[in-house]
This record gives C-alpha cells, structure tokens and sequence, in this order.
C-alpha cells in the first residue's frame, strides 16, 4: 500500500461514500511491464461539496475524468498512491485510465514466466490492500461494491475471476465477467495465462450444483492430483453448507495454485489462490496432505466469514483468520479422514501461538491497527493460532450448537455487509444466554499466555491429601484469566501409559483446589488441560517428569502424548529444561510417535534445539546423536513408509560427519539405497544442500541438478544451495543478490533461506553490522513483503551474542524506526535473548 491507508482515513471516506459498482477494463497484450487499466467506479457521497482521494499504486495515469470533469492527471500523487478527488456530487462517476505495472514481489498482480517452456502466467494479491495495484480504486475492505471485468489477453490463454465468465465474450477476443455481489476490493481476483484446467461439480442433495476448478502452470499438469483436491472440497462444502445452513454466496469455486505465491493461500471470492508447493512434484508424508486439507477448508470457511461478512477494518483480522482456522480444523476432524487434526493443532498451531505470544511485541488478540503498515506484521500467531485456541474455549463455553446457532444468525443478518467483534458475541449471546463480555475483555483484550501447573501433597501410601492448579502469569502481562480445563491421572500399564480418571473444571485466579482428587491414587502422569480445553502453557511436577522422560512414547494417544511434548519444548525455549535433555528425550521417545505431523514437527524443533540453544561447545555431539538416531530410524523403518522418508529429511537436515554425509552422497549418486525409500527430485536437492553446507559439493553439482530440474523450483533450490556454500565469498555475493532488490520475491526468499544456513552462524558475523546499515533503506524502498521478509529474515539471529542485542538496542534508539519495523527488530533481539539463556542452562548442566 503506497500511501498507507490510516484507520482513520478510512473511517472518514467510509463516513462519506457509499460505492455501488466497478467496471474495469484490462489489457495484457501491451507489453512485459505494463498492462492498460481502465477503471469506471460509480459513487455517491454523503456530503455533496466534499473531496476525498482514490486509490492507484505505481502507475502513469493517462485520463482521469470525475462526472465528466476532466482532472489534471499531474494531480496523481505517485508517492502515496492516489488521485484527489474534489467537489463531489451526490451521485458520482469516476473513469480513470491508466498504464500500470506486473508485480514480481507477489503483491497486485504478479507476472512469472516458467523457465520449462517460456509460458507467462499472472494472479493477483490484494490483500491488505494491494487491489490499487490493478485497478483505481477505494482499497479498504467496508467499501463494498460490484465488479465487472473485461479482460484482453493474448490468444490460448484462461482468465479466471470471481464470477464465471460469459462465453459470447470470449467469441469477440474479450474475456467478460459479469458483475459479482457486492463484495471487498481485497477479495477480487484475476488469474490469467495458459494454466492447466481441471474442471468437475459438487453436488448438493438436493440436485443443486457448484462448478469447480482446479488450476495448475501447464509443466506442473503431471503433478496435479485433483482429484484429491476436489475431494477434500466437496466434503468441505458439505459440512459447511450444513453447519452454517446457508448455501455458498457464490457462482462458483475455482482453486488456483500459482507460482511465487508469499502465503499459503488467498480467499478471494469463488477463486481461491494457493502456494503452487501444494503440487507435490515429490513424495511427501501424509502430514503435507494434511496441511494442503487444511488449507483448503480455511480457505472455504472464508467464502461466508470474510466473503459474504467482511470485518469493517483491519483491528478484526484476527476474528477472520482464527474463525477460518478454527472451522477448518473442526471440518477436518469431523468429515474428512484426518480425524485426529485437533492433535496437529494442539502441537503445531499452539506451539506457534506460544512462541508468538511470549515475543515483546506480544498484542491482544483484539490488535489497534492504526494503519495498513501495522496490519502487515499482524499475520502471526496469535491472529491465527492463538485466536483460534481462544475460540474453541468460546465453543465450549457457550456450547458448540449454541455457537453454530450464532454463527447462523450472524450471516442471516449482516449478509453482503461489514461487521465487528461485537456483531457476532451479540448473536452468541442470545443463543447462549451467557454474558460474553467479560469473557471478551478477559481473552480478548489483554495479552501473554498463563502457564498452569499443579502442585499437591501425598501420604504414605502414595494418595492425594490436597491438588490444586497453580495459575501463573508475566508481570509484564499479570491476566489471571478463567480456564475450563480438564486434568488427566494417567497410570503405566501392560498396554502403556493410559489414562485412569479424567476431572474437569474452572480454575479462576492464582490457585484452584480440586478437592474431588483428595484421596486418589497418585497416578504416574498428571496433565493439567487434558484434552487441550484452553489456551495455556503446562508445566509437569517432578515425578511426571520423570516418567515423560522415561517412557514418553508409551503414551497410548496422540493427543496428551503430544501436549507432553509441547510441555517439554516449550520448558526447553523457556530455559527450564536443558537442550541436551530435550534432544535426547527425543531420540528415546520419537519411536513411540504413530503420528507423521507430531514427528515431524519434533525433528523439526530438536535440529531447531541442538543448532541454536544448545551451548556451542556441545552442539556437535548434539548433532551427531541425532544424525545417529536417524540414520537407524530410517534404517529400521518399514519400507517406503512416511516415517522413513521423514527421518531421512531430518538426517539430510543434519548431517555432519563424515559417515553420515557418505550415506547422503551414496543416496544422491545411487551407490547407497533404503528399501523402499525413492530419491526423487526435491529429495536429491536436500541431499545435495546438505552436502554443500558441508563443503562435500559446490558450484559444479549444484549445476549439474539445475540442469537436470530446469524448473522454477530447480531454480529456487539452486539459489538456495549457493547461498549455503560454506565460503565467505559464497555469502557475499548471496548478500550482495538479497540487498540489491532485482530478485524476484521466490528467488529472493531461497536465496535469504540458503544465506542463513544454522550451520554457518560464524560466517554470518560480518554481516550483523550490514543489516543494520541496509535495514531502514530496505523498509522504506522495498514493497512490503519483501522488506517485511528482509528485515525479518536478515536479522542476525543466528549470532547469538550480547553484541546483537546491544546493535538492535542502540539502532531502535538511535533511528526511531517504524512501529512495524521495530517490532520486528524487537522480535529478532528477543531471540537472541533467549537463545542466550537456553545455552546458560544447557552449559550448567554438563
């Protein structure tokens, strides 16, 4: 957003326009930079007299014309990306006609062409507010309207929008799109290029019928397996279509997987985008299909909440994304075959919201979003993850028919329109009977996670005499909040660690007693938020914890076997438990792990463990257990299996010695084979990173795999490989590529990825100085994903030293840098803080 947009500026234009329709006329035959836009909008204003501004980013404006009136096209202020509107009418038409520019950082309308075969494809980004970016403009999400397109493309080429397309238009060379309901600016889409088409329906009992798409580049066609897709979408539709007892808003549902994507996925209205990676051109684990499932019924859950009800301004994000999250989640244990996709998200999406919530930069889930810069750093964990915990509480709350109830009510009334927070806790309110405000300003309006653990008394006999739950809380965040949790008495058994009695209730303030445990059995494990009822941070008593680390994996299900795990990692970021500890709790009890998500996360934060929390003198050891482990957990595993293929990604993730790193050799070249275990194309670009980061291959392998992949994502791995080469040559020029802004946005994230090789903190030293010289100049030239990515990504988090924290001190200090940009940098020296810590307590206990 070039200008910006301030909530308050966005109150007032709101205040005094209502917009009915768009016409927007584009043309992609004129050329590789620049495509023609012309744009009729049709207004009214509350106040006749009155001036206000519309929005255009990056383009040179040819006519402009307001109710006939020409206006000077030098008033377009190119810096903040509008054109000044004056002396309105109560009834105005707007034309404007302008060159604008393709995209290639992913924001607006993004141009690619495939290395495979030369082909251009564009789509569109428009969220937050990059739809100025096509088209005039009034880019902020309660100025609903209709939107016509007319699309000039060049010849064998598919253009796909919001509504279908009518087929007389194609005939006369122009693609024509009728109007669509009255929807967002954000949410409107075009994608456009000779895209590979899946076409089929989902059937509605009762005989009605959606038509659906599945979209792909033509050289990744081989790939699609849309049939997979279409089915996880037919039964997302049906139990949406059920549990919201409305009918889908829309004419049609196009899914698009597109290339150089920045997210996972965009829920633009019947034509929903996707990160093309959800084409799986190599093997990989159930988990992925998982995660594409849930991707896809977040997305569809946001065709009623967030399409057809829109949030009036950004501070609402959060109950977008978090809702989405939430249904998507509830679709997949309830209709599709991940039925146990709560544990996922009890060890996966908690575990980010954790970690996002114990940052400085730490916020109520209800965020103040001043302006559009602010909400661009707002798409963290706690808007997704941490809201979506703090809803499934509200369901348990208010009870989930109840909530349903209110959800119904909800789009009955406020349809086609623009919401707040309280719209929808007023509707849960009269379906519940319950009094949500202070459930609001408890949970929503303060931030920073509790932590609960429990603390209780035995006889000699080993039974309770007292149990109570211990509430806990920062004293820069002191909530006390009200949980409904349950706590589990789990006892080792000849069918392993199974849980005996269940007790569920109310804890309120820094201490509950539970009487109705005094005189039970002390039971092997005790879990506190058994069941994962609330949004808390565990801890586990000292004989619990023994047996977590005796017999982790002989718990029986996936769900509390996976809280004892959250528990554990999140003991070992909070410096309570030692690295040394937590990886090797990990080798003794990953086998035990029947759950390819939960395992593959683990793999994930042990390497994160061992490379930046573990102190440096025993990081070697630390890895070479774990490369230990791996080799012989592939070894052992059942052929061809998903867990054969995780732990070898795991090992070719870290690998140091030389034993190990002849295997990933002998696997690349083919001397070396698993049973079972195919070395397919993404699989052979991990092996061979691994060897470059290790010095065992260079420039000459790397392009001899560019060579035989001469695809977009060869290209990417490439990239990613130079970047890894253990040389300080090597990291200069990847530096030299990242800062100069030419890459484009997939290219440059490989790029940064294979420069912040963990393995290579020493190398990266030099270049702490270096980001803090280019940071500010990047924030303020660059678009907004790739500064955000830069000055994310680029922070020196990986040399852990006082040093780091003292140079992000002193430049937050000294430049006083954008609330977004310090946040971020705040974000990066809380790392390095606690990595520090993690490594003190991983020292101490050698």
């Amino acid at each position: 957003m070039a200008g910006n947009l301030t909530r308050d500026e966005a109150r007032e234009r709101a205040r005094l326009l209502t917009v009915d329709s768009y016409e927007v006329d584009l043309d992609l035959t004129t050329g590789d930079e620049r495509f023609a836009s012309t744009t009729v909008i049709r207004f009214g204003c509350a106040e006749p007299g009155a001036a206000t501004f519309v929005d255009l980013h990056g383009a040179e404006v040819r006519e402009a014309t307001l109710n006939g009136t020409a206006l000077d096209p030098a008033s377009y202020d190119a810096d903040k990306g509008r054109i000044p509107l004056p002396s309105l009418a109560a009834s105005n038409e707007l034309r404007v006609v302008a060159d604008c520019a393709y995209s290639r950082s992913g924001e607006g309308l993004h141009r690619f062409v495939d290395p495979v075969d030369q082909s251009v494809y564009l789509y569109t980004q428009f969220e937050t507010a990059d739809a100025h970016r096509m088209y005039t403009c009034f880019d902020q999400p309660d100025l609903k309207a209709t939107f016509e397109l007319r699309v000039t493309s060049p010849q064998g080429w598919k253009v796909v929008t919001n509504e279908a397309f009518d087929v007389n238009g194609v005939r006369t060379g122009t693609w024509h799109f009728p109007p669509t309901p009255k929807i967002s600016t954000y949410i409107t889409a075009l994608i456009a290029g000779p895209y590979h088409e899946v076409l089929d329906e989902y059937r509605r009992a009762d005989g009605g019928t959606i038509p659906l798409g599945v979209y792909c580049r033509a050289s990744l066609a081989e790939h699609l397996d849309a049939d997979a897709i279409v089915d996880v979408t037919r039964q997302g539709f049906a139990f949406f279509e059920d549990v919201f007892d409305r009918p889908y808003p829309f004419s049609k549902y196009d899914q698009l997987f597109v290339p150089e994507f920045n997210a996972g996925a965009m829920e633009n209205a019947g034509a929903v985008t996707f990160l093309e990676d959800y084409v799986f051109r190599s093997r990989v684990t159930d988990a992925a299909y998982e995660r594409r499932a849930e991707t896809i019924l977040h997305e569809m859950a946001h065709m009623w909440f967030g399409d057809l009800v829109t949030m009036r301004w950004w501070d609402d994000l959060w109950l977008n994304e978090s809702f989405a999250t939430y249904m998507s989640v509830l679709c997949q244990a309830d209709a599709t075959k991940w039925t146990g996709s709560w544990t996922t998200f009890a060890n996966l999406m908690k575990a980010w919201a954790y970690r996002q919530d114990q940052l400085p930069s730490t916020h109520p889930i209800s965020a103040d979003i001043p302006d559009i810069r602010a909400v661009e750093v707002n798409f963290d964990g706690i808007t997704y993850a941490k809201g979506a915990s703090v809803l499934k509480q509200l369901v348990a709350y208010v009870g989930r028919d109840n909530f349903l109830e209110g959800v119904r009510r909800y789009f009955g009334r406020h349809a086609w329109g623009n919401t707040v927070l309280t719209d929808l806790l007023d509707a849960l309110e009269e379906t519940s009977g319950r009094d949500l405000t202070a459930w609001s300003k408890e949970w929503l309006e303060t931030a920073g996670v509790n932590t609960l653990r429990p603390a209780y008394e035995v006889d000699a006999d080993g039974n309770f005499t007292s149990f109570a739950v211990l509430q806990e809380a920062k004293p820069e965040y002191p909530t006390l909040r009200s949980h409904r949790i349950a706590i589990g008495l789990y006892d080792r058994t000849r069918d392993g660690i199974v849980r005996r009695e269940r007790v569920e209730l109310d804890i309120v303030g820094a201490r509950t007693e539970v009487p109705e445990l005094s005189g039970v059995k002390r039971p092997d494990l005790v879990l506190v938020n058994d069941d994962d009822l609330t949004y808390s941070k565990i801890r586990l008593d000292g004989h619990s914890l023994r047996t977590l680390v005796e017999g982790i994996g002989d718990i029986r299900d996936g769900l509390p076997r996976a809280l004892c795990w959250s528990a554990a990692w999140d003991m070992t970021r909070d410096a309570e438990m030692a690295t040394r500890d937590y990886i090797k709790l990990v080798i003794s009890g990953i086998r035990g792990v029947t759950d390819i998500s939960v395992a593959q996360t683990l793999l994930r934060q042990a390497r994160t463990a061992v490379q930046q929390y573990a102190a440096p003198e025993w990081r070697e050891e630390g890895l070479r257990l774990m490369a230990d482990a791996l080799r012989e957990l592939a070894e052992e595993a059942e052929a061809g299996s998903d867990f054969q293929l995780a732990y070898v990604q795991a090992l070719a993730a870290s690998a140091t010695t030389g034993g190990h790193l002849d295997l990933l050799a002998g696997l690349l070249d083919g001397s070396k084979e698993l049973a079972g275990l195919k070395v397919d194309t993404d699989l052979r670009w991990a092996l061979l990173r691994r060897l470059v980061v290790n010095g065992r291959a260079g420039e000459a392998e790397i392009a001899a795999e560019a060579e035989r992949d001469p695809t977009a994502a060869g290209e990417r791995h490439a990239a990613a490989c130079r970047a890894a080469v253990p040389t300080a040559a090597a990291k200069d020029a990847a530096w030299t590529a990242i800062v100069g802004g030419e890459l484009p946005n997939a290219v440059f994230r490989a790029t940064l990825g294979g420069f912040v090789e963990p393995d290579q903190a020493e190398l990266l030293v030099p270049y702490a100085d270096r980001y803090f010289a280019e940071v500010g100049r990047i924030w303020a030239e660059w678009s907004s994903d790739m500064s955000q990515t830069f000055a994310e990504v680029a922070y020196p988090f990986l040399v852990v030293e006082q040093s780091t924290i003292d140079r992000t001190e002193a430049y937050i200090a000294e430049h006083s840098p954008p609330p977004a940009l310090n946040r971020l940098l705040s974000e990066g020296r809380d790392g390095v803080s606690r990595a520090l810590r993690a490594r003190r307590k991983d020292a101490e206990s050698a």
